[in-house]
Formats: structure tokens, sequence, C-alpha cells
């Protein structure tokens, strides 16, 4: 009887041991990992105001950001690209990221204008693309410029000049599959730092910033407001503001988060019968009331019907998500048509794409 014991034992630790063992991959496959990205460092101040330098700045706030994440979200990992004062080049930056297989990217700077000029003040979202506007390409302009500290960076970056117009065409061609979720993150950020941290509105765009090209994953750069006006100077540098930003920057975070594990969810329990309870608990008469649409435009303007920033399309509708409206082309059940309308709406607004709508509501 005694090697039958022994045996059992043996196989009693062996099923103890694998529960354990896959339970713990299990937890590591869970993992999300976010990079918080405070720009510039080092040799390389950033913008420069009267008593301060963004990469101060930014650096504050960024640890602030990553502590807010591990305190409420022991599952997430948080890298920074750097957590002291030192210079880290733009590609090492993504580098980062990539090698952590990272599921988020989160660039922090604060932005800036020629003394001659009168400074404006506001937060604004960016993603990476062509820029619509030579107020975007001034932003990116000023940002990829730090490549010009670092050894050799034409040929590192390809032949890039940040100070050439000619070199962002590349940005018009790039296809982010990313695009979608980046815009999605930084549209919750942005409303937060405009909801929660009360800063002017200056709205999600989009730029190409060199960072951003080179990460893969969803991404976003946060300009947390022009030091170079006095008045959101003082309010960027001092602690209170500081522990505002991070805190509306986190709240975006945590909003991605939360539908990224529904759909996470949804993913791992396939057809069980569990993804109803991860689209909050919806109904037969839920799904079947399902509509696809497209969002084409967000502005802080109230448009009217056959408004000129349409381009012709109608009719057009919106939603808002804050103090922000959010218009949309087209509706139907047909996952294919809908398919076949954003193709046509692209031609006229490239960043164009789906959302879904349950008995009238954004489903995120």
């Amino acid at each position: 009887m005694k090697p039958y014991k022994n045996r059992l034992l043996l196989l009693f630790l062996g099923v103890f041991l694998l529960f354990f063992t896959t339970k713990g991959v299990m937890a590591q496959e869970r993992t999300f990992t976010v990079v918080i990205d405070p720009g510039h460092g080092g040799k390389d101040p950033g913008a420069v105001g009267s008593s301060s330098k963004e990469k101060d700045i930014v650096l504050s706030v960024g640890r602030k950001v990553g502590k807010l994440i591990e305190k409420h979200h022991p599952d997430v990992k948080v890298l920074y690209t750097r957590n002291d004062d030192h210079f880290v080049a733009l590609n090492k930056r993504a580098e980062i990221a990539n090698k952590a297989h990272a599921d988020l990217f989160l660039s922090i700077h604060c932005n800036a204008l020629d003394r001659k000029r009168t400074s404006p003040q506001g937060v604004e979202t960016f993603v990476l693309g062509l820029h619509r506007s030579k107020d975007n390409l001034d932003v990116a302009k000023a940002e990829n410029a730090v490549i010009m500290y670092e050894d050799d960076y034409s040929v590192k970056y390809e032949g890039f000049n940040p100070n050439e117009p000619e070199s962002y065409i590349i940005f018009e061609f790039m296809a982010n599959e990313f695009l979608a979720q980046s815009v999605y993150l930084a549209s919750i950020v942005q409303n937060q730092l405009v909801s929660n941290s009360k800063r002017v509105n200056r709205n999600v765009r989009q730029a190409g910033f060199l960072v951003l090209r080179e990460v893969a994953m969803p991404s976003i750069l946060i300009e947390l407001g022009y030091i170079s006006n006095r008045q959101e100077e003082q309010y960027l540098k001092s602690a209170s503001g500081q522990t505002s930003l991070a805190s509306s920057i986190y709240n975006g975070f945590r909003e991605y988060k939360r539908e990224y594990d529904k759909k996470s969810y949804v993913f791992h329990n396939g057809e069980t019968g569990s993804s109803e309870t991860a689209i909050n608990s919806a109904s037969a008469a839920d799904i079947a009331d399902k509509e696809y649409r497209i969002q084409f435009l967000t502005s802080s303007r109230k448009f009217g019907n056959g408004a000129s920033a349409f381009k012709g399309l109608k009719p057009v509708n919106y939603y808002t998500d804050g103090t922000t409206f959010k218009y949309t082309y087209a509706s139907t059940t047909n996952p294919e048509e809908i398919k076949k309308s954003l193709r046509e709406v692209q031609k006229k607004f490239k960043d164009a794409f789906i959302i879904e709508f349950v008995n009238g509501e954004r489903v995120k």
C-alpha cells in the first residue's frame, strides 16, 4: 500500500503545481503594460517659459500618472522612457515600448509659441497622422526638433528633417492600424483634461510626430498647456496643477482600461455566453437594436445642417461627449454596408471610423 500512497501523493503534488503554474501563466498573459514618456530631458530642456522648463513639468506629471496607475491597477505594469533628468533619443523611447510589447504609449509634453507672438492657452491631445493645419505642423516641428540633439539623426531617421514640410508627406501614406484606439484614448483623455482640470479645450488633433510613428501600439501625445503663456505657466509648474493634470490623464487611462478589459473578457470567453455579461448584460432586444455609424468629425462647436465643415455629407447626426460634439454619418445594422460607406467617407475625412450604438447609446 505504501508505494501506492507515494504515487498518489506525487500525482496530487503534480496536479497542485500544474494548477498554480497555469494560474501564474494566465496572470502573466493578463498583464497590461503602459509606457509613460515624459518628453525631452537632460541636455534638451524642451520648451522654456519665464521661470520653468518643459522637461521638469512633464517628468513630474508623468511620475504622478504612473503612481496613480500602480496604486489602483495592480495588474498593470508601468514603464517610463525616463524617470529622471536625462536625455533619451526618440527612437530609444519607441524601442523601450516595443521591446516591452506595451499596450499603450502616453507621451507627455508642454506647448509653446515664439515670444514674439501672443501665446494662447489650453490642452490638446494628438494622434499620429498628417497635420491638418499650420498650427499642428508647428507643434510637430517643435517636438520632432529633439532629434537635432542626436548624433547622425539624418541617417537614423532616414533623412527626416523636422524643419522641412516635405518630410511630413510620409505621414499621409501611413496606415496606422491603431488609429481608432488612439483616437478613442485621445478623446477621453482630452475630455478629462477639459472637464476635470478645467483647461481650455484645443481639441484632439493629428500631426506627424516621430515618436508616435515608431511605436507599435495605441499611442497619444498630450500637450498639457502653453508654457509660453504666463498665466498657464504658473498652473503648469504648480503642485496642484500637476496633480490635477495627472489625475485627468489617469481618469482617461482608467476608462480605456475598463473597455479593454471588457473586450478581452469577451474574446477569451468566446461563445460561452459570457459576452453578454461583458457588454453590460445586453439582452436579445439590445442586440437587435445595435446599429453602426461613421464618426468623421469632432468639434467643440455645434454645426447646423448643411454646414461647410461636413463637406457635402448629409444627413449628419451628432452625439455629445462632455462639451464635445461628435458628428456621424450613415446608420445601418449591416456591418458590410457600413464598411462600404466608410470607404466613401474616408475620401473626404481620412480619419473617419466606425462606431456602434445600442439602443441609441454609444458602445465604446
